[in-house]
């Protein structure tokens, strides 16, 4: 018996894993977060227990799987986007071990990956950012020593930060000092769902520029002058002249 820890993707149930959506389709136990989870992620499912995470306490969910192993079903543990990011799943992890369950993780499409598409844009160019920071904003949770935005945000590079387009304002305001007021940047909602919206604009007037479509959750702020029209130099690894395993020079 063994628990899948399978990442749904952003929304789009396509943007899902050949592997991922065959362990839905044979597990014959599946719990999913189904308030991130769309139900077209589950089509074609033949599970006799279907459990809504959503609705559940930590120990509920253990208790869900301890009755599976019990009976020596697999599990389909269902999350969305890719399970190791933002995923909660470090603690029912530990509690697996603990109990001696088998598991593994299947990855899935992020958020930032499906952002990035719907904007048309790659987050890593030459000369103007290599590094991309995926993080949050600790309002309610502390973020670690070390982790705060300001500290992040003096690397320059692409950041990718997720529950804060509630403080939106706040997040401007700590970026500022480090990306300069014409810095791009982009409020993405529910990015590859069918109400996916979004909006684009400046460090210096983002903030009006996304009152207007008052996003509350479900959003990914994108920073970065990646976003924007900065020059950068064409990569080496199509460069003419540049020789590598695959085409080694004359």
């Amino acid at each position: 018996m063994t628990v899948y820890f399978i990442g749904a993707g952003p929304g789009d149930p396509e943007l899902i894993t050949v592997k991922g959506q065959r362990l839905i389709r044979q597990c014959p136990v599946i719990i999913y977060a189904g308030s991130l989870v769309p139900a077209a992620v589950l089509e074609g499912h033949r599970a006799a227990t279907l459990i809504n995470s959503a609705e559940l306490h930590l120990e509920q969910i253990i208790s869900a799987i301890r009755t599976a192993h019990a009976k020596g079903q697999d599990v389909a543990r269902v999350h969305s986007g890719d399970p190791s990011l933002y995923g909660a799943i470090g603690e029912q992890i530990r509690c697996l071990r603990e109990l001696g369950i088998d598991y593994q993780i299947i990855p899935g499409v992020t958020a930032t990956a499906a952002s990035a598409a719907l904007l048309g844009c790659e987050l890593t160019l030459p000369g103007v950012a290599q590094t991309v920071i995926l993080t949050r904003y600790g309002d309610r949770s502390p973020m670690p020593a070390g982790e705060q935005l300001a500290d992040l945000a003096r690397h320059g590079s692409t950041l990718a930060i997720h529950l804060g387009v509630k403080h939106l304002p706040r997040i401007v305001a700590e970026l500022l000092p480090h990306y300069g007021p014409d810095c791009p940047i982009a409020v993405i909602h529910r990015a590859s769902w069918p109400d996916q919206d979004w909006v684009q604009g400046t460090l210096q007037d983002i903030v009006e520029r996304a009152s207007a479509k008052d996003f509350r959750r479900t959003a990914l702020i994108l920073v970065g002058h990646v976003l924007g029209d900065a020059p950068f130099s064409d990569s080496a690894l199509y460069r003419a002249g540049h020789a590598h395993l695959y085409r080694p020079g004359n």
